[in-house]
């Protein structure tokens, strides 16, 4: 690897990595716009210049010109500065002329508090306007270019990432840059619309306000929410995402950076999936029945009632949706253990109307059915076994029609542990309130075996528990292993798998 000295700090990178990204690796950063690793380089923006003061061992004498970190590949013997007055100067002159008939919208911008302008500006800038507001070019502002996304025309310093991202990832060429000078401006193309499966992920990547989320838009200032790293739910794919929310209540998902998994996007499905959260038909509090109707109980009273009706079984059945978490499904056949086992399924159907895109999107609703397989789960409508007891474990089968209901009629005992209620909750002699996964912390595994775990963003609602923590209640009540932590939990299901090959493309788990 080429040894390269970047602000007196020496360091070997790979081969082929330009100066912005061996800089990010040492720790230090150069400040760009139009430079996205994503995309390809640009190099419109200026901002990333540096100076360098030796091109490589064999010549070793310093460039007479500022050269721009994006586009500058590594060589060995390298010397190079990016802090020095010299480069400091340099941009603060490309700030200038970027803020020169930039709007003055920073109070009411939905980009404040993670505008590049604005802490470029606090870095390098603070200067005096020479320019007037009077005489700035104005151009359209509050302009709809798609069903998601708002466009400020004034505020775009034409840096391209959108145009880029449209061109090079989806290739649906929406938008483009028309004029000349300081009348360019970014517009729809042809009068097309951005309305593609990806669109919103160009909001995600313009570096100042002119592209805004119409859903997110004037919803929440940035730093007053709260960030939690989680898996989409939205397919079998896991995009990685981060969560904000704010008192309890989530605001927006955006895509989180796993070149393994989804690369730095995700798709416009996957952003709607926390919507779901507000659901009227979430579960406030666990339910047991007493003379023919549900009683409000505490999650722990409702797993030691339910553990109580348990153990009087012969056959245990479990009926998995795969949105369970690797935890909850391997909580539960340590529960079918203690009892007698039988059939554990999956009901989720493994396809839909949705079709592979040969990107993120996949046919697959669901994001752990690889994972639950994993724990000797098996697709089926039904079970087909003779079972005295179920357990319904985030999924809904009678809501799938078929002969649910005469055989739920006929058990013995019907615990079913979800965060909403549904048709099968209406038979079940216990109902343990959970958290959705945003709510809890737990693992999945994605289609291609990738084992990733995701934190909890906001508490469930009133005195629902975490998934995990309402099957380790019951199975300790049960007189089972106790567990007290999600860690622990992961630590002991890892070495249980029962099929370890469904989980073999990545072993390790992706923070």
């Amino acid at each position: 690897m080429p040894k390269v000295t970047i602000n007196g700090r020496e360091l070997d990178v790979p081969a082929g990595t330009n100066l912005i990204t061996a800089a990010e690796m040492a720790d230090q950063e150069i400040p760009h716009y139009c430079y996205h690793p994503g995309l390809s380089v640009a190099g419109n923006c200026r901002m990333c210049l540096v100076e360098i003061k030796a091109l490589s061992d064999k010549q070793n004498n310093p460039l007479p010109k500022l050269q721009i970190g994006c586009n500058t590949l590594v060589q060995e013997g390298m010397v190079v500065e990016s802090d020095n007055p010299r480069v400091k100067e340099a941009r603060r002159s490309v700030l200038e002329f970027l803020l020169i008939n930039h709007p003055i919208d920073c109070p009411i911008c939905d980009q404040a508090g993670e505008c590049k302008l604005q802490e470029y500006y606090m870095d390098y800038g603070r200067y005096e306007s020479r320019f007037s507001l009077g005489d700035k070019v104005h151009k359209h502002k509050v302009e709809p270019v798609g069903p998601s996304i708002m466009l400020d025309q004034e505020r775009c310093i034409l840096c391209t990432r959108c145009v880029r991202f449209l061109d090079e990832v989806t290739e649906t060429h929406e938008l483009t840059i028309t004029e000349r000078g300081d009348h360019s401006e970014l517009t729809l193309a042809g009068g097309a619309s951005v309305d593609n499966p990806y669109a919103a992920n160009i909001v995600d990547i313009c570096p100042v306000g002119a592209l805004t989320n119409r859903d997110f838009r004037f919803q929440a200032r940035v730093w007053y929410l709260d960030s939690a790293d989680s898996i989409c739910t939205g397919c079998a794919t896991g995009c990685n995402i981060e969560v904000s929310s704010r008192r309890g209540s989530i605001y927006r998902l955006k895509p989180r950076a796993n070149l393994d998994v989804n690369g730095f996007w995700m798709c416009d499905h996957g952003r709607t999936t926390h919507e779901s959260n507000n659901a009227e038909n979430r579960l406030q509090t666990s339910l047991v029945r007493e003379g023919g109707q549900f009683v409000d109980v505490a999650a722990s009273a409702a797993a030691r009632r339910a553990a109580f009706g348990l153990k009087t079984v012969t056959s245990l059945g479990i009926v998995a949706g795969a949105g369970a978490t690797l935890e909850e499904g391997f909580l539960a056949a340590k529960i079918q253990d203690l009892l007698g086992a039988g059939p554990r399924i999956v009901t989720s159907p493994a396809t839909s109307d949705v079709p592979d895109d040969k990107m993120l999107i996949s046919t697959d609703r669901f994001p752990n059915r690889r994972g639950l397989k994993a724990l000797g789960y098996e697709e089926a409508t039904s079970i087909d076994k003779p079972v005295d007891a179920l357990l319904v474990l985030r999924a809904d089968p009678v809501a799938a029609g078929g002969a649910w209901v005469e055989q739920l009629e006929s058990l013995r005992a019907t615990v079913v542990v979800s965060d909403r209620a549904d048709e099968t909750t209406g038979f079940a002699d216990q109902v343990l309130a959970i958290g959705s996964h945003f709510e809890c912390e737990g693992t999945f595994v994605n289609r291609d075996g990738r084992v990733q775990k995701f934190d909890a963003a906001v508490a469930p609602p009133a005195t629902a528990v975490a998934g995990w923590q309402a099957l380790a209640d019951l199975l300790a009540a049960l007189g089972g292993p106790a567990y007290d932590s999600q860690e622990s939990i992961l630590a002991s299901l890892l070495d249980d798998l029962r099929d370890p090959s469904l989980v073999s493309a990545s072993p390790s788990v992706a923070d």
